[in-house]
């Protein structure tokens, strides 16, 4: 893999930027602690529309889809990315039961497509750097039964 240069870190830059934001913030705290459906009606019996953290779950999640989208597409240098953005298998492994569903739901089969990409790279990234790290992320953030 090629070296990351200085356009690869003024992105990584401004995804933590965006990061920052006042209500991302929030909405991603919450989403880590809280968000815990593995279907559409799971997730409309919990987090309606309309609600707070309906709107939290949308944030976080389009976010991470956008930003794995770089990955995913070549524009930013993968382990750069990787290096600095553990929480997009934090989300994946709190979605990715989810997702099918809502695909099915939303006839829409390239839903978070980009989320499910990256989180693969990553996770292949991560077994080769540290083979047991992504068993104890996956245990850590896997859904609520």
């Amino acid at each position: 893999m090629s070296q990351p240069t200085y356009d690869d870190a003024e992105l990584i830059l401004k995804l933590y930027d965006l990061r920052r934001e006042e209500r991302l913030r929030v909405a991603r705290a919450w989403f880590v602690s809280n968000f815990s459906a593995r279907s559409v009606s799971e997730v409309m019996e919990k987090y309606p529309p309309g609600s707070d953290q309906n709107a939290y779950y949308r944030m976080v999640s389009t976010y991470w889809d956008m930003a794995a989208s770089f990955v995913v597409r070549g524009i930013v240098h993968e382990e750069l990315f990787f290096d600095s953005s553990g929480e997009l298998l934090a989300v994946w492994e709190k979605m990715k039961d989810l997702v099918a569903d809502l695909r099915a739901v939303r006839k829409n089969p390239i839903l978070y497509k980009n989320l499910e990409k990256g989180a693969n790279q990553y996770i292949a990234w991560l077994n080769r750097q540290a083979p047991e790290a992504y068993e104890g992320i996956r245990t850590m953030f896997a859904p609520k039964k």
